[in-house]
């Protein structure tokens, strides 16, 4: 139907309502505007969601909540995490709801009134935080608005002193997604690992799970159709979704509708827990910063989930250079198989990060993340490194202490200057800054410098400044019954920013 000159002005005005400004010309017209490069904005909204912490009874857990001071951005905002919806047949658990700080302070989440947040952030470059001490404490639903979205992170911490599944516990709360790998889970007979999936919408998501061993994909229908319902979180045990016994597994989780946050929890018997973040977007180039000094065993898990097998070259970024481990410069990954090579303690008492690169020329997409146990015998203890993209304009990672604190920066190119602040504490002290330089090829590693006057948590945040990228994370250490547990966090990018197009209105096309 040929549409009348009035309905096409209301569409002109209608395409200027949903894009700001439209840039609207003719073909060949000389009065055209001209396309101008793209803006970066800050972020008005920013989603994060928690995993349920843990069902002992001898584990706490701290969430501390962050968002660094930046510049621009909207004048107002919040961000607070909520208790997601029990499932029915948890109704009666425990539900731990927590009253929102001042930006100062810590919060109780098992004394807190219900219909208030468990974390309430009401200042910039300050963290807050608030503790539960009970079991099946429930996953959290957060949302960031105004200036608190750009750039908010929040940290879950859980100290598990004993049982089976003892050990420090630390994972950056996810933004939900459509698409996660997990390469390093298992469902052999020592570990019990779970995929955790939380739905912040307020319709129902539908995922898959599909799991890949050592010669293919492992036969599951139980991980089909898995019915995520509105603001609540399903958690899965691994090895109930299939038959077939694995010491080293990739997961992959996908959406059929809605999205959702995933996150795997590894449970290994006599060695510790911890959580396994999903790996970078598949590339041909990965690069997995911050395997501690004293590793005393680190496992590398890659997957290829294209067609073809890759063959990767493995090096070692130490504090003078590249250096490939003996015996183990490549890896050849057959297509949709789970491919995994034991490096033992290849950082040989210094710090360092892997590459993965290419070794053939391709460049076939690969994932990875990397299983690291420091100590030995009762005193060890693990956790899981995935690949992870770079810093890029700025990162964050929240819950660091007085003590325990450790950064690990990486520079897989060029040579590159990064600023990092840590910021004012939680319940008190004045941010610092300090400026490193990472030499191309290298892996630095500081401890960083404490704020002046520090009470309670701080924050760190990391910018890049002059060269090449860097690749950073950051490892916790806490002692505890004579046991050095740790978790180690990888800090992408924190999206603080997007591109919006830059475009002027020109309505010459309703000319005749």
């Amino acid at each position: 139907m040929k549409s009348t000159p009035l309905s096409l002005i209301a569409g002109v005005v209608a395409l200027a309502a949903v894009t700001g400004f439209a840039a609207l010309t003719v073909p060949g017209d000389e009065g055209a505007a001209e396309t101008k490069a793209a803006a970066r904005l800050p972020v008005e909204r920013s989603s994060l969601l928690c995993p349920e912490p843990s069902t002992s009874d001898l584990a706490e857990t701290t969430y501390t909540s962050f968002t660094p001071a930046g510049k621009g951005g909207a004048e107002a905002g919040t961000a607070e995490l909520e208790p997601a919806d029990p499932l029915p047949a948890d109704e009666e658990a425990p539900v731990d709801e927590e009253k929102g700080e001042e930006g100062e302070g810590k919060g109780d989440a098992d004394e807190a009134p219900d219909g208030k947040p468990v974390v309430s952030l009401k200042d910039l470059g300050r963290p807050a935080t608030a503790d539960t001490s009970k079991s099946g404490a429930p996953a959290l639903v957060g949302t960031a608005t105004g200036k608190f979205a750009p750039g908010w992170t929040v940290q879950q911490t859980t100290m598990a002193a004993a049982g089976g599944a003892r050990g420090l516990l630390g994972v950056s709360c996810t933004a939900p997604d459509t698409d996660f790998w997990f390469p390093g889970a298992s469902t052999g007979a020592t570990r019990q690992d779970y995929v955790h999936l939380t739905n912040p919408d307020d319709t129902a998501a539908v995922a898959d799970i599909e799991l890949y061993g050592a010669e293919g994909p492992l036969e599951s229908t139980a991980g089909e159709g898995i019915t995520v319902p509105a603001r609540s979180s399903v958690p899965m045990l691994i090895s109930t979704l299939t038959g077939e016994a694995a010491e080293n597994v990739t997961v992959h989780v996908t959406t059929r509708t809605g999205r959702v946050g995933a996150v795997v929890s590894a449970a290994e018997d006599e060695v510790g827990s911890d959580w396994l973040a999903a790996s970078a977007d598949p590339a041909g180039t990965q690069i997995l910063p911050g395997i501690p000094a004293d590793a005393t065993s680190v496992r590398l898990v890659a997957f290829a989930p294209g067609e073809a097998d890759a063959d990767v070259r493995i090096q070692l970024l130490g504090k003078t250079g590249p250096l490939a481990p003996a015996g183990n410069a490549t890896l050849h990954i057959k297509s949709q198989m789970t491919a995994s090579v034991d490096l033992k303690d290849v950082t040989r008492g210094e710090p360092g990060s892997l590459r993965l690169s290419p070794a053939d020329g391709s460049t076939t997409p690969v994932v990875a993340a990397l299983r690291v146990v420091r100590g030995t015998g009762a005193k060890q203890e693990v956790a899981f490194i995935p690949a992870t993209g770079p810093v890029g304009e700025r990162a964050s990672v929240a819950d660091n202490r007085a003590k325990g604190s450790v950064l690990s920066l990486t520079a897989p190119g060029e040579t590159a200057q990064v600023k990092v602040t840590a910021s004012a504490g939680s319940e008190g002290g004045e941010a610092a800054v300090k400026t490193y330089t990472v030499k191309g090829g290298t892996t630095v590693e500081v401890t960083p410098q404490v704020p002046a006057g520090l009470k309670g948590g701080y924050a760190l945040t990391v910018e890049t400044g002059r060269g090449g990228p860097v690749h950073a994370a950051r490892t916790l250490t806490i002692a505890e019954g004579g046991v050095g547990m740790f978790t180690v966090q990888t800090m992408p990018d924190d999206g603080g920013t997007v591109e919006v197009p830059t475009a002027e209105q020109d309505l010459s096309v309703l000319d005749d």
